[in-house]
């Protein structure tokens, strides 16, 4: 059991370390951008993506104009709008082509990455930098505990419920007023 007990303790200090890096301001920024958005749109791959989903739940909880790319539900992003891409290794084709797409149609462009000097961040207005393991430095010579992109997708959870701290006193929400926009379909 000690082998566990220390795998978890290292896996949890991965994580609070990755989140201790990120930039207050570039956090306080995100969230400025997120309360003068007219709409939200949110897009990862894979678990990255999973992450994504759970901050636009978040972010519909606080009574935010919130969408999923890719959904059938998601209306076209145009001027005033916010497209938050998260592209942790800084370079997803997919991730650059829709930042095009959005820049194009006029709406601003929010990057979580762990590789600032990406095309996708380079190419993004705003972003927030969470250094962490990433699959595109996975096999460096140290790594940790957590395997491939682990702790970039845990650290960005543990992030992005920040900035949902940040956004609800912003927004001036309520824990209560939040609860109330949950789903009852459970």
């Amino acid at each position: 059991m000690t082998g566990l007990h220390d795998m978890i303790t290292q896996a949890a200090v991965e994580l609070r370390d990755a989140a201790l890096q990120v930039d207050p301001v570039q956090l306080t920024d995100l969230a400025e951008e997120i309360t003068l958005a007219n709409q939200v749109v949110c897009y990862g791959l894979g678990r990255e993506g999973l992450m994504m989903r759970a901050l636009a739940m978040r972010l519909y909880h606080l009574g935010v104009q919130v969408q999923m790319a890719f959904d059938m539900s998601c209306p076209p992003v145009s001027s005033g709008d916010l497209f938050v891409v998260s592209c942790g290794p800084g370079e997803l084709e997919t991730a650059k082509a829709l930042v095009q797409i959005a820049k194009a149609a006029g709406a601003r462009v929010a990057c979580i990455t762990a590789q600032p000097q990406g095309s996708v961040p380079k190419a993004s207005d705003i972003v927030l930098v969470l250094p962490a393991q990433t699959m595109a430095n996975d096999q460096a010579e140290v790594q940790a505990v957590l395997p491939m992109g682990s702790v970039f997708e845990g650290a960005m959870f543990v992030v992005f419920e920040m900035l949902v701290l940040i956004l609800r006193d912003r927004l001036g929400q309520t824990t209560e007023q939040m609860r109330a926009r949950h789903t009852n379909l459970e």
